[in-house]
């Protein structure tokens, strides 16, 4: 049987560092440690900003329908846009019209021309017809088909039915111009317009 002998005193030393970073296994309180050496005055820990709260995401189960958001609205398609534009006519006038009761006294067709060679018609026509005191005119854009796409941006067909109502606001035609509205059926529907001019002043 080995003799049990004692420890030298550097041998001492090193045990107890070795038992200062010892953990107990069953929950009894850690030796005390050593403070820590105080830190000068002039010597400051930089601040640490703490990071942004993650945003919170609201919970959703498969097969779960989104619900839109509050407040928020699409823009209304060129239809609508004209449906909703306040009657600046006669209303008796504006009913028969968009019944298609009221046949117009002159007529243009752009269909099939381009946004150059359709402005100047359209500005032609438009102001002929109200100097001759002309009061309903149609003006047929077509609907427009649509090409093959090969872009990444999807391109917008039937450009002349967009820019036709935004050209008779427009000077010179505004001033003439009292009311747009998509023709009836019997005249083209969503292809034409019809066109109502202010009486000469």
């Amino acid at each position: 049987m080995a003799r049990r002998r004692s420890l030298r005193p550097e041998e001492a030393e090193l045990w107890q560092a070795v038992a200062r970073t010892l953990r107990p296994m069953h929950g009894a309180h850690p030796a005390p440690q050593a403070p820590e050496p105080e830190t000068p005055a002039s010597f400051h820990k930089p601040e640490v900003t703490p990071a942004p709260p993650e945003p919170k995401l609201n919970r959703f189960r498969v097969g779960e329908r989104s619900t839109p958001k509050s407040g928020v609205e699409t823009q209304p398609g060129l239809t609508e846009r004209l449906t909703a534009a306040p009657v600046l006519m006669d209303s008796k006038n504006h009913a028969r019209m968009i019944r298609g009761k009221l046949a117009p006294e002159a007529r243009i067709d752009l269909h099939g021309m381009t946004l150059s060679e359709a402005h100047p018609e359209l500005i032609h026509f438009i102001l002929n017809a109200w100097s001759r005191g002309l009061r309903l005119v149609l003006v047929i854009t077509g609907k427009g088909k649509q090409g093959p796409d090969h872009g990444p941006i999807p391109m917008r067909y039937g450009v002349l039915k967009h820019q036709v109502p935004h050209w008779l606001r427009l000077p010179p035609l505004g001033p003439c111009v009292l009311q747009v509205t998509e023709a009836h059926l019997r005249h083209g529907g969503a292809g034409a317009y019809y066109v109502y001019l202010r009486r000469r002043g």
